[in-house]
């Protein structure tokens, strides 16, 4: 096992790494987003072995125009890139939510009120909401990709999180989860592509106040959390 510090000084080199592929493709022209991808060796092995797994289907739709911001988070350029290594067919702004959320989010330089998209992953809040340890979803870890680790917390979350909520939002079955009935916590999001369908995951990140984000969910039926 590796000490401690080499730990620390690893991350630090591995979210500078991160920061400067973000940059990159920040440009928004279609070679930039490939640069960006590519720049992250990992990120590609993630897409590629997510999309031999059939990984992706366990998501549902998002739009990339934030619901906060009414702003894009990501380039055209790079939202056509990502879906194209993972051989999803996809027409800006609205794509795959795991594929988005979980690495589209990585390469994005929004700001939002919440800070950057890319802190539900970086940063421990989540993971240790989960009862997870702090580095449970850095991206870049060996064994099971990020997409994969989120997608056995959420689907967990939403089958025995201790505050569940069961919607239907335009005819669609939906359901909220969350760790905790206050205070801090995760979040869980699930929506049916169709009326017949079953709720596919859309997003999870972590909540200061779970007592009013549920109440929210329950008074309005509506579309959340950039799902489409």
């Amino acid at each position: 096992m590796r000490p401690r510090h080499s730990r620390m000084v690893s991350a630090v080199s591995e979210i500078d790494d991160l920061l400067h592929a973000a940059s990159l493709a920040a440009s928004g022209s279609p070679a930039s987003a490939r640069s960006a991808i590519d720049a992250l060796p990992w990120l590609t092995a993630s897409i590629a072995a997510n999309r031999a797994a059939g990984a992706f289907s366990a998501w549902g739709r998002s739009t990339v125009v934030d619901e906060n911001t009414a702003e894009p988070v990501l380039s055209p350029a790079l939202f056509d890139e990502l879906h194209r290594q993972a051989g999803i067919t996809a027409a800006w702004p609205v794509g795959n939510a795991g594929l988005l959320h979980c690495y589209g989010y990585l390469l994005s330089l929004a700001e939002t009120p919440y800070g950057a998209k890319r802190d539900r992953w970086l940063e421990p809040a989540l993971a240790l909401a989960c009862g997870r340890e702090a580095a449970a979803f850095a991206p870049w870890a060996s064994g099971a990709t990020l997409l994969e680790r989120a997608t056995t917390a959420a689907s967990a979350l939403l089958d025995h999180g201790r505050e569940r909520l069961d919607l239907v939002v335009d005819a669609r079955p939906a359901r909220v989860a969350l760790t905790t009935a206050s205070g801090p916590g995760a979040l869980a999001y699930a929506v049916a592509p169709t009326p017949h369908d079953e709720p596919l995951l859309v997003t999870m990140f972590p909540v200061s106040d779970a007592a009013a984000i549920r109440a929210e969910a329950d008074t309005t039926a509506l579309l959340r959390w950039n799902a489409a």
